[in-house]
C-alpha cells in the first residue's frame, strides 16, 4: 500500500499523521497515529510494517482505522530505520524509542500507559518479539527514563532464528493462493550476502555469528515475558513454519504464556490484507504453552482479525 492508497477513515477515527517519535541518526523518524474518537485512556498498539527490514514503511499495512481503532484502540504506525540505511540493531532499537516516546506522550493522545502492545508482520514481527523480549538491551537514549516494556505481543510470521532458516525451508514449498505471497521471489540462502537477513544483519550469518545470535527472540525467552499471540501461514514458502514454533517452544519452555495458529492456507504476508476474512472462517491449528493451559494442535475454525482483536482484549483491553 503506498501512502497515496491510504484508505478512508472509518467512522469514529481521526488520524494524525506524521508524528515524530525520534531524530535517530538525525533523520525525523515518524509515526501514524489513528485515535478512537472517544473519551479515553484507550489501550495503544504499535504496528510494524514487513519488507524484510529493506521495504516498506509506515503505510504498508492493513486498515488501521479499522483494525482496530474504531474500536477503541489507538493504532500506531511506525517507520524505523531500514537496511539500506542502518543494519542491526537499528531498527530494534527504533522499535523500543516508539514505545518510550508513546508512553512518554500518553497524556497528549489519551493512552494508557500501562496498556502499549506491539503488532508487527513479517520482518516487524521479528522486531516486536525482539524489542519486548530483550527491551532495556535495544534502548537508546531518547525519552530517558521511561520504560521500554510492552503488555503484549502480535507476532505475524517473524523471522526468528536465522542460522536455521535453511535446514528448515522446503525448496518445493508452493506459496498457495495467498495473494500477498503468491508474487514474492524465492529466499536467498543465508550464504548470499544479499539476503534479505544478511542485509539486516550487515553480513552472513556465518560471518556474523554473534550478530546473528543476538538478533534471535528465542533466546531472549523469559517467564515474565508479556504474553505472545504468533501466527503463521501453512503455505508460507518465506519463512518456514519451524521459525514460529521456535519461538513458541522457547517461551513455553520459559513459562511464559504463549499461543501459537498456523493458519491453513495462508501464505507470508497476510497481516497486509484488510479482508482477509471476508470469505469467512479459516481452518488453524492452535498450540498453547502451559502457562496459557497447555494445548497441543487443537483444530479450530475462526477468522484471524477477530482472533486478534480477542487476544488484545484479554491482554490489554479496550
Amino acid at each position: 500500500m503506498s501512502r497515496a492508497e491510504l484508505p478512508a477513515l472509518r467512522p469514529g477515527v481521526r488520524l494524525l499523521a506524521d508524528q515524530v517519535f525520534s531524530r535517530a541518526g538525525g533523520v525525523p523518524r515518524l509515526a501514524d497515529v489513528y485515535l478512537p474518537d472517544c473519551l479515553g485512556p484507550h489501550p495503544a498498539v504499535i504496528f510494524l510494517h514487513g519488507g524484510g527490514w529493506r521495504f516498506g514503511d509506515r503505510r504498508l499495512a492493513p486498515d488501521l482505522s479499522r483494525h482496530f481503532a474504531e474500536s477503541g484502540y489507538a493504532m500506531v504506525s511506525i517507520d524505523y530505520r531500514l537496511s539500506t540505511e542502518a543494519p542491526f540493531p537499528a531498527a530494534v532499537i527504533d522499535t523500543a524509542t516508539a514505545v518510550r516516546w508513546l508512553r512518554s506522550h500518553a497524556g497528549d493522545y489519551g493512552i494508557d500507559p500501562g496498556r502499549i502492545a506491539l503488532l508487527g508482520s513479517s520482518a516487524g514481527g521479528h522486531l516486536a518479539s525482539l524489542a519486548a523480549l530483550a527491551p532495556v538491551e535495544f534502548t537508546s537514549d531518547e525519552w530517558p527514563g521511561v520504560s521500554p516494556e510492552v503488555a503484549a505481543v502480535v507476532d505475524g510470521y517473524g523471522p526468528v532464528s536465522f542460522a536455521l532458516l535453511d535446514a528448515q525451508r522446503d525448496p518445493a514449498a508452493l506459496p498457495g493462493t495467498d495473494p500477498e505471497s503468491a508474487h514474492l521471489p524465492p529466499p536467498r540462502p543465508m550464504t548470499d550476502p544479499e539476503a534479505l537477513e544478511c542485509l539486516f544483519l550487515g553480513g552472513t550469518v556465518a560471518a556474523l555469528p554473534e550478530r546473528a545470535a543476538a538478533a534471535d527472540p528465542s533466546t531472549r525467552a523469559r517467564p515474565d515475558a508479556p504474553p505472545f499471540l504468533i501466527l503463521h501461514g501453512s503455505y508460507d514458502s518465506a519463512i518456514p513454519f519451524a521459525q514460529s514454533r521456535g519461538l513458541f517452544d522457547a517461551l513455553d519452555a520459559a513459562g511464559a504464556w504463549a499461543e501459537l495458529l498456523r493458519i491453513e492456507g495462508l501464505g507470508h504476508g497476510f497481516l497486509n490484507r484488510t479482508d482477509m476474512d471476508a470469505a469467512g472462517p479459516h481452518e488453524m491449528l492452535r498450540w498453547r504453552s502451559a502457562a496459557a493451559g497447555g494445548e497441543a494442535e487443537v483444530p479450530v475454525q475462526a477468522p484471524v482479525w477477530p482472533t486478534i482483536r480477542e487476544f488484545l482484549d484479554r491482554t490489554i483491553g479496550a
